[in-house]
């Protein structure tokens, strides 16, 4: 297991009393208030079951509680708990190489998903160009129209390409499909011309071949 060279705390316990503690990899930074968290852990238990049976959400509650003072000794209870469940999952991170793997392919995922929203609005889409919030509305829904557009034109080319392969090489492409995300545009020309007019939109499908760059 790898030292702790992040910047986030780990918190152990002031009870651990090993004799190898010295030699541990990882070490914890500080040490958590387990009495602060015996004495509220009913109310913990609660707040629990009500997230669970749906009475409420997480976001209410830590909404109403963040919205007393930070002396609330339920507010400290919880935040002390978080650092146990926080520390926990650092560990593993840092301990586990697949664990690392799929949180790093699915920030990949969010930041390709990013990219693509910043290429479908040719402009600086992270500024909203409208004063009103309905205009507003409007962009963002014309976005999410063309992306879906472009993902769906994107598995009817692939659809077609599968259909006409044989088997050999259709099993090879559906391993390369699988490994990669739908969100690609780059054979797309963003700033082209489109077209939602009837006679367009009573097309069946007419797929054509991609343009390659010359």
């Amino acid at each position: 297991m790898p030292p702790h060279t992040g910047t986030a705390p780990l918190y152990g316990f002031k009870s651990m009393s090993h004799e190898n503690q010295k030699t541990w990899a990882v070490q914890p930074d500080k040490y958590v208030d387990e009495d602060v968290i015996r004495s509220h852990w009913e109310e913990i238990l609660r707040l629990m079951v009500i997230i669970k049976l749906k009475e409420t959400t997480a976001s209410d509650i830590f909404r109403r509680l963040n919205s007393y003072s930070r002396q609330n000794s339920l507010y400290t209870a919880l935040k002390t708990f978080g650092r146990i469940i926080k520390t926990l999952f650092i560990l593993r991170y840092i301990d586990r190489v697949g664990l690392r793997m799929d949180i790093e392919a699915m920030l990949n995922k969010v930041e390709l998903a990013n990219r693509f929203t910043r290429a479908v609005a040719v402009g600086s889409p992270r500024e909203f160009i409208f004063a009103l919030q309905e205009d507003q509305q409007v962009a963002e829904a014309c976005n999410r129209l063309i992306k879906n557009a472009i993902i769906c034109w994107n598995y009817l080319y692939l659809e077609t390409k599968l259909q006409a392969a044989d088997p050999e090489t259709r099993a090879e492409m559906m391993k390369i499909i699988k490994a990669h995300s739908p969100q690609s545009w780059a054979h797309i020309n963003m700033l082209g011309e489109y077209d939602f007019s009837d006679k367009k939109l009573a097309d069946n499908f007419g797929i054509l071949p991609l343009k390659t760059r010359p």
